[in-house]
């Protein structure tokens, strides 16, 4: 899976370009969109369906397959070019079944249409159920949309598509805060595509602020996709574009996601506003929950702008608020990791006591079930610093290494960049200048490629990097230095955490 800003060595991206849920392609011509995918242009041997080109002789083919299946076989053919991206059973079972394809046999005809117009998939994840998937190609989904337009039914298979979508994103929320994460976060890409087609209000069937309160619950339903896995800014788009369109009041939650999405775009002053509107939010609904979030948002905010005492004292108050299972956002645990990060230059005592609360809070370290696994990232970021400033370097490198690691395993540029740059000035101070100069060079190509040119980092960053980058300019000359930022770059973080 696509962690956001670069590929794993053990994760492939699968995702599929495509248009609105079922969206029909036009088959008479015209402009060619992304929200809506058409023929083009009238060429003789090619035209392009949802991004893709597809020849006229494939599509010949696929109406040829279509003529020679029986009735359900054609009904479920039409029901499932709603599908943007892959499927399973269980899809197939709730967006398709209805009194003309009853629940009961709905998969026996599932079984007889695969060879004639479904490709079998394997992009299940680890630890799940190994059970069939599907992917229906680009030609036979055409003929399936045009016919399912002709017979009526597209409307309602949309709404039942975007229904579907909302149970799939509150699924992959609960994995999150039981302690699933990688779970969560794999199922949350794979399933990308038809959660992407959900999230987009325009394609709705009816109007667009019926729907829009769809799009924001998904978006906000996968906020740690969007925050914790490398896809801020995609998060940020979708959702502005949902609330832009929704009717009423958006609700607290929805607001401190797009706070927090602010923050971490760079922009903490646009994210006060809508915390302000979030608290006010808040209190009109009665959503106590969404107190505790806020509270930890606004101990984040102070976090990055270099205000350690406040945001300890912010994230002090987001433990008081919190539940003991939080069942939505940042954990217990995420709490701690931050009191420990603000205090850990300027009273370590208090930081390490912070990580020993941690340790012992059962329901900071464990979600219900399973380790949180981004808290405990940052955690061993402030482990590095605590382990520094007692002249155990060895330690510290390790500990800024395992955060470094597990920041790339999840997705988070922020905390690999911030990880990294730490790790530098471990390097420095070992005397392993070439190793810290790599870092710092990866780090930049790191940045540039997500964030841009108006992103500031986090004022903890800021100080390490400066005090990497003073020592580096003592320490070796302009080319030389530049040539190893260059190396740094080439090589890539995935390669270099995994040296000693």
């Amino acid at each position: 899976m696509r962690m956001g800003f670069e590929d794993p060595p053990e994760a492939a991206e699968r995702t599929f370009r495509g248009g609105p849920a079922g969206g029909e392609p036009t088959l008479r011509g015209g402009p060619v969109t992304e929200e809506r995918p058409s023929w083009g242009a009238p060429v003789a041997e090619e035209r392009l369906l949802w991004g893709e080109p597809v020849s006229a002789d494939q599509i010949a083919a696929a109406e040829r397959g279509y003529d020679r299946c029986g009735p359900a076989e054609r009904i479920l053919w039409e029901r499932l070019s709603v599908f943007e991206g892959t499927f399973g059973r269980d899809a197939v079972h709730e967006v398709c079944a209805s009194w003309t394809l009853p629940p009961r046999t709905v998969l026996a005809v599932l079984d007889r249409l695969v060879p004639l117009a479904l490709l079998p998939v394997d992009d299940l994840f680890a630890g799940e159920d190994d059970v069939p998937r599907y992917w229906m190609p680009h030609p036979m989904r055409a003929v399936g949309a045009r016919r399912l337009t002709e017979r009526g039914d597209r409307p309602d298979l949309v709404l039942r598509h975007r229904r579907w979508c909302v149970k799939l994103a509150r699924r992959a929320a609960d994995w999150w805060q039981s302690g699933r994460q990688l779970d969560a976060r794999d199922l949350a890409l794979r399933e990308l595509p038809d959660l992407a087609a959900a999230m987009d209000p325009t394609t709705a069937p009816h109007a667009r602020d019926d729907e829009a309160g769809t799009a924001v619950e998904i978006a906000v339903s996968l906020w740690f996709l969007w925050v914790v896995c490398g896809r801020v800014a995609e998060g940020r788009t979708r959702l502005r574009h949902a609330l832009a369109l929704l009717g009423g009041e958006p609700t607290a939650r929805a607001l401190w996601l797009a706070a927090f999405l602010e923050l971490e775009s760079g922009r903490p002053e646009e994210a006060d506003p809508l915390l302000v509107r979030a608290w006010a939010a808040a209190v009109r609904d009665g959503d106590g929950g969404a107190l505790g979030l806020l509270a930890h948002l606004r101990g984040s905010t102070a976090l990055y702008q270099g205000r350690t005492r406040a945001a300890a004292e912010e994230f002090r108050e987001a433990l008081a608020l919190m539940e003991e299972y939080p069942d939505f956002g940042p954990t217990r645990h995420a709490c701690w990791a931050g009191i420990a990060l603000a205090l850990c230059r300027t009273d370590p005592e208090a930081a390490q006591e912070a990580l020993d609360r941690a340790d012992l809070d059962r329901e900071s370290r464990w979600s219900r079930r399973g380790r949180d696994m981004h808290a405990e990232a940052w955690a061993y970021i402030a482990r590095a610093e605590l382990a520094a400033w007692d002249g155990d370097l060895e330690r510290a490198a390790e500990h800024a290494r395992r955060a470094l690691r597990e920041h790339l395993r999840m997705g988070s540029a922020a905390g690999a960049a911030g990880a990294a740059e730490l790790l530098a000035q471990v390097r420095v101070s070992a005397g392993r200048r070439d190793a810290a100069a790599h870092l710092l060079g990866a780090v930049d190509l790191l940045r540039t490629s997500v964030f841009d040119t108006s992103y500031r980092p986090a004022e903890f960053c800021v100080v390490t990097r400066a005090r990497s980058e003073r020592a580096l300019r003592l320490l070796l000359g302009g080319r030389e230095l530049r040539y190893a930022y260059e190396e740094g770059a080439r090589r890539g973080l995935f390669t270099l955490a995994g040296e000693a």
